[in-house]
């Protein structure tokens, strides 16, 4: 029996379910629970035609132009659990487990092709065809985890969202299916979800999974069934139900608020996995108001702030969210890898431990820390608010500093 998949939660909300004609996204990222996730920034470059990329494992052809991104990954990773580009698309991935066994050999995860898919797509149609032609060409596989012990591998499905729709790419090996959503509230989890509604596929699928014996041509073609490992395709619907409940208002409040939830099983924190870090993205279908991205940099988002992002131009780097680089001496790009592990954690993952062994051990002083974090982070949401409802344009030198402020100021608290 392959390992279960980490259980990390993928939201979004259309209009008329969300508020104000924004669509909101969200993702819970469940990980081992000692790993440390980052938050960071890369421009937008041009780059030399025949030059390579250096990703995870393996090194790919480099595209003349990517767009700026802000990513939340892993810090011995190159590519992201989740993140945006300054074109308003968001891309999360979840590792699913499906019949065919998801390559050890070294190739593109899915992490990966979240960055990827973010760097060189300007629309969320753009990115599903730049993931599913990379998967076409490298092909997915290699270790999901910084574990020199063992090799865990999994399939990958990714949710793509841009200000007027979403798709929901799902993955075994290079083939692939697709479905897109314009409107309700959608969750994926670490389970398959496509069943009969596909929107584009490989052009081989059909006939690749005939051949495997796993669909007779004559029943309808229902990708989860086909693809699943017996009884596993159950939709995600704690996550999705916790979202119906907020009705037609999906906020990016109500989003964070779903994240929160222990008890519905979307905030992970058991013996393997914990929430290590989480997102939350409101793209207002407007697209003369910017979109705001909220990270925590932190695990666990019932005891984490949602800090607000907006791409500017020169929008200034957080160092403190992000992890120290060990260059080639890195573990992670040594062969065998993974021989140790360094320790990879942030100045505000460090404050954030001091801050979660005070909740645990002093609830007085704890709660009121915690108090005080939540205020801080409503602030920030009702500044953004009224960023996303005035009608001048916004002046970018108001938000250049806008993140950095942000963990700045929750450092300070820690302090």
């Amino acid at each position: 029996r392959m390992a279960a998949a980490p259980p990390s939660y993928c939201f979004v909300a259309f209009p008329p379910c969300s508020k104000d004609g924004l669509v909101v996204f969200g993702k819970n990222s469940a990980r081992p629970r000692d790993e440390v996730q980052e938050v960071v920034y890369f421009a937008a470059a041009d780059h030399d035609p025949g030059s390579k990329v250096e990703c995870t494992y393996i090194e790919i052809e480099q595209v003349p132009k990517t767009h700026a991104v802000v990513l939340s990954r892993p810090s011995w990773l190159w590519g992201a659990e989740m993140g945006a580009n300054e074109h308003g698309v968001c891309v999360a991935n979840e590792a699913v487990v499906t019949r065919e066994p998801a390559s050890e050999s070294e190739a593109l995860l899915g992490m990966d092709l979240v960055r990827l898919g973010l760097e060189r797509g300007a629309t969320a149609k753009e990115a599903l065809d730049v993931i599913v032609a990379l998967l076409e060409e490298h092909g997915q596989g290699g270790n999901y985890y910084e574990d020199g012990s063992s090799c865990h591998t999994f399939q990958s499905a990714f949710l793509i969202v841009d200000r007027n729709e979403a798709w929901i790419l799902e993955t075994s090996g290079k083939y692939w299916a697709a479905e897109k959503i314009t409107e309700g509230v959608k969750c994926i989890c670490n389970q398959l979800s496509l069943t009969t509604k596909i929107d584009a596929e490989h052009p081989e699928l059909r006939n690749y999974v005939r051949s495997q014996g796993w669909w007779n041509g004559d029943s309808d073609f229902n990708f989860s069934e086909v693809f699943s490992l017996a009884d596993e395709h159950l939709a995600c619907s704690s996550g999705r139900e916790s979202l119906e409940k907020q009705g037609g208002d999906v906020s990016a409040q109500a989003m964070i608020d779903v994240l929160r939830d222990k008890d519905s099983g979307v905030c992970v924190d058991s013996e393997s996995f914990l929430t290590t870090a989480s997102i939350v993205s409101v793209l207002p279908q407007d697209p003369s108001f910017p979109c705001v991205h909220y990270f925590t940099g932190t695990p666990d988002p019932s005891r984490s702030i949602f800090k607000p992002f907006i791409f500017v131009d020169d929008v200034k780097l957080v160092p403190k969210v992000q992890s120290p680089s060990f260059g080639n001496d890195d573990p992670a790009k040594k062969i065998p890898r993974f021989q140790e592990k360094p320790d990879r954690r942030h100045e505000l993952y460090k404050a954030h431990e001091w801050a979660r062994s005070l909740l645990e051990n002093d609830q007085d002083k704890g709660q009121k820390l915690m108090r005080i974090m939540l205020d801080l982070e409503k602030q920030g949401l009702e500044a953004m608010e009224d960023i996303l409802t005035r009608t001048e344009i916004l002046d970018p030198a108001e938000v250049v500093d806008l993140f950095y402020d942000c963990v700045d100021t929750e450092l300070k608290f820690f302090k």
